[in-house]
């Protein structure tokens, strides 16, 4: 067994993504704000990376927060705030607001769980039960007519919706974006972000296209080079490039919208 192996066995195990970063961040003994959920983004990111996908019970959702957290970190390094829409919501503030909920949420279960095995299991009622309103006045109605409305509700929910209505969702992953950029490498010879991004259609195809180049400067395949502040960042062949390579290596992980 590796280290790495060996190490991943003694990790611990989490309800969900939210339990996680809660731990995390407690650990770090740091308030819930946006600043805090960029400062252990990486720790996040290096917990999926040892456990095996097998042991987390919804890798979806942890991919979901790796998305969010990777944005608000990126975010964070800019020398000055994204431009949003209005009514647009923040993105840090969103998640510490959840993770703020989730927080109390688990408090209440452990003191409720605290009862339980205490054999404290009654509760009062402190409120008076709410009033039933009247909602339909059957006055009037027949039998036949309460069973002819019941078959044409069950007729209506028996159709369902028409197979041209049905929108199926866009699939994007990181594998893709990664054969993208090699395909205009070798037909031009260099590329640029806002090239990929003019076919991006969500947030989370952008955080993929971004960690598609980074993952390629990792390996020494590709180079980026900026010419001014704010200006287009222009993709180039790097030191590793083979025009005649694909993108089969293993990724530290995998991300999907």
């Amino acid at each position: 067994m590796s280290d790495e192996a060996a190490y991943s066995v003694l990790l611990p195990v989490y309800e969900g993504p939210l339990d996680l970063l809660l731990d995390l961040i407690e650990r770090a003994e740091l308030d819930i704000t946006r600043v805090s959920l960029a400062q252990v983004t990486d720790q996040y990111l290096e917990y999926l990376r040892l456990i095996p996908a097998h042991d987390l019970a919804d890798l979806a959702s942890f991919l979901v927060i790796a998305a969010r957290l990777l944005q608000i970190k990126s975010e964070a390094l800019l020398p000055r705030p994204p431009t949003r829409e209005p009514g647009e919501e923040d993105p840090g503030d969103a998640l510490a607001r959840q993770l703020i909920a989730y927080k109390k949420y688990k408090q209440v279960a452990v003191l409720l769980a605290d009862r339980e095995s205490a054999g404290l299991r009654t509760y009062l009622r402190r409120a008076a039960p709410p009033a039933a309103e009247t909602k339909l006045d059957p006055t009037g109605l027949s039998l036949n007519a309460l069973q002819r409305a019941m078959i044409e509700l069950l007729a209506e929910a028996a159709r369902g919706p028409q197979l041209n209505e049905v929108v199926a969702p866009s699939v994007v992953r990181i594998r893709d974006k990664i054969r993208m950029l090699l395909g205009a490498l070798r037909q031009d010879g260099r590329t640029s972000f806002r090239r990929m991004l003019s076919e991006a259609h969500s947030r989370l195809e952008i955080v993929i296209s971004f960690l598609a180049v980074l993952e390629l400067v990792k390996r020494q395949q590709v180079v980026v080079q900026q010419a001014e502040l704010f200006g287009d960042i222009e993709v180039l062949p790097g030191a590793a490039w083979r025009p005649d390579q694909e993108p089969e290596f293993e990724l530290d992980f995998e991300l999907e919208e």
